[in-house]
């Protein structure tokens, strides 16, 4: 474990010190939306989410009344299975259940210092740890969720690839499309702060926005979901003031928020040489793929001890224990649990696609 000692980092002692600059910041997206559960303490460390299945529900199809049968009128078979007859008991049925379970991860951060930097050092080292573990805690949060959503089993993918190794081409307008189909006949409701249509203004320009899912991208796919036809910028709505954190546009059924921290699985797609337009590689060899995560109400869920409600670590040099006699050593960190869970993978999907390198 390293301690921050006073020589280790730079000094600035008989130098015109200037101001603490500032640093990289994650975004959180994500994280914005779910359902959010915090547990209790000791009440164990397991969740279980339990769905009640309707007639024609199945647990791979919770989300459909209608099951896929060759050339028959499913809408009126429904009807049908359900006439009776005059003076007849109908025969009674029980319901399904489909639980759905989690179990909560710890995390941690922890930083260590020692006396003399917090006797003599010139900068507040101990607050620049204390700020920098909060924001750490907010990037695990999001990577964990983001590694869960990217399970889900809803998927499409770039171009006329069939899987993560055969994508070959960026966001597409007829791709998602079709995931707004699949979506829709999954009942999957748009989530909650983008129910509402943004009507247009009396302003030149302006235009309506319907009420749509949000899509979680990395900025990296910008560009290219700005070209896609139809697609209105914020500052065409017509009140931006509407728009969420990192949002920068919508089209169709779809509302698009960036996010830097929404990486790509590197060399991970097709082949990239002859690809048009060119598309980004690392190694000029692989398409790098993204994964964009399209969302519905209540798709997912988060669950453990909320991240602002840490177990928080300020321990100041001074304090003497067997471990530490002399109270050499200082630690600022912090610990929570958490864990999230996909609910229902086809009211959302992952849409993974591969982004123009913009070299022409």
């Amino acid at each position: 474990m390293s301690i921050q000692g006073f020589t280790l980092t730079p000094q600035r002692v008989g130098i015109i010190r200037g101001r603490i600059l500032k640093h990289a910041m994650p975004k959180i997206v994500l994280g914005t939306i779910g359902i959010n559960d915090d547990f209790k303490a000791n009440t164990g460390d397991t969740v279980k989410y339990r769905r009640f299945l309707n007639k024609g529900n199945t647990a791979a199809q919770p989300n459909r009344f209608f099951q896929d049968l060759t050339a028959v009128d499913r809408a009126q078979q429904y009807a049908i299975d359900h006439l009776t007859a005059e003076g007849v008991t109908s025969a009674a049925e029980t319901i399904l259940v489909q639980d759905i379970t989690a179990t909560l991860n710890q995390y941690n951060v922890l930083y260590g210092y020692t006396d003399k930097t917090f006797d003599l050092y010139e900068d507040d080292i101990p607050k620049a740890m204390t700020t920098l573990t909060g924001e750490r805690l907010g990037l695990i949060h999001e990577m964990a969720l983001f590694g869960v959503l990217k399970g889900c089993t809803n998927k499409f993918y770039g171009g006329t690839g069939t899987s993560r190794a055969t994508v070959n081409g960026v966001i597409s307008l007829v791709k998602l499309r079709a995931i707004a189909r699949s979506m829709k006949n999954n009942h999957a409701e748009p989530v909650a702060n983008m129910l509402q249509r943004i009507p247009a203004s009396g302003m030149y320009g302006t235009s309506a926005v319907e009420v749509c899912y949000p899509v979680f991208v990395s900025t990296d796919l910008e560009p290219d979901i700005r070209d896609l036809a139809g697609f209105l910028p914020v500052v065409k709505y017509g009140d931006p003031s509407k728009a969420v954190a990192g949002e920068f546009g919508s089209c169709e059924n779809f509302r698009f928020i960036s996010s830097p921290e929404l990486v790509s699985i590197q060399d991970a797609g097709a082949a990239v040489a002859g690809s048009v337009p060119a598309l980004l590689s690392l190694t000029g060899t692989y398409a790098d793929v993204y994964q964009v995560i399209i969302a519905a109400s209540d798709a997912w869920g988060h669950i453990g001890v909320n991240v602002a409600g840490s177990d928080l670590t300020a321990l100041t040099p001074g304090q003497k224990d067997k471990a530490d006699p002399q109270g050499q050593r200082g630690y600022v960190g912090a610990k929570f649990y958490y864990n999230a869970v996909i609910l229902n993978s086809l009211q959302m999907a992952v849409y993974e696609v591969a982004t123009n390198a913009l070299t022409s």
